[in-house]
């Protein structure tokens, strides 16, 4: 398990640089095994270290690209494959480590399909009003992937909210619920953002 600052959605690119000793051997061993390991929000705490607080579902990430420089820094390209609920933390030696079960996969209905063209327009009018302010932001206008069960993810992973919001749809199953909870959320950081834009 890779416990990080952020939250890591199943579908989406995270580009990773390992330096900490006990994450080098977890990189290691992945590679030497399933290429597989664990995305796990931090809730209090630092990345480096250990002593964190944990989040208990996470995303099972998957090692695309590895490289290995002369100090000892290793970039991973890795891809989030599916969501993960933690059943029990175990030891953190060598590395945190912890028996997981699988969420249920979404099944994408046409209910469930209007509920992510509706929180897709949101996230797609928030992220205009981002680049309005000149704040950092992926572009409005930016493509999903044609599944719709991998598409949710993906929509959720750029919306303009912090990590704990993001955890909080993350964790929550199904997909309907999943993308109400998105909308409203997005829809409450509208209000903020046109308020900001008006001068209010």
């Amino acid at each position: 398990m890779f416990p990080l600052g952020l939250v890591h959605f199943p579908g989406v690119m995270l580009p990773l640089q390992v330096f900490e000793p006990r994450y080098r051997q977890l990189t290691i061993d992945c590679l030497d095994g399933t290429r597989e390991f664990g995305v796990v929000l931090i809730e209090r705490g630092s990345e480096v270290g250990g002593g964190d607080l944990r989040t208990t579902v996470g995303t099972m990430t998957s090692i695309v690209d590895a490289g290995f420089n002369a100090r000892g820094l290793i970039r991973l390209d890795t891809v989030g494959t599916r969501r993960v609920r933690v059943v029990h933390w175990l030891d953190d030696d060598p590395y945190p480590r912890a028996e997981v079960e699988d969420l249920v996969e979404p099944v994408m209905g046409l209910a469930e399909e209007a509920a992510l063209a509706s929180a897709e327009s949101a996230v797609r009018r928030a992220l205009a009003l981002r680049a309005e302010l000149d704040e950092p932001v992926v572009p409005y206008n930016i493509a999903f992937d044609r599944d719709p069960a991998r598409a949710i993810f993906q929509l959720a992973a750029v919306a303009p909210l912090g990590p704990a919001d993001q955890q909080r749809i993350l964790a929550t199953e199904e997909p309907l619920a999943f993308l109400a909870l998105l909308e409203r959320m997005v829809v409450e950081e509208l209000e903020v953002l046109e308020a900001r834009l008006s001068g209010g």
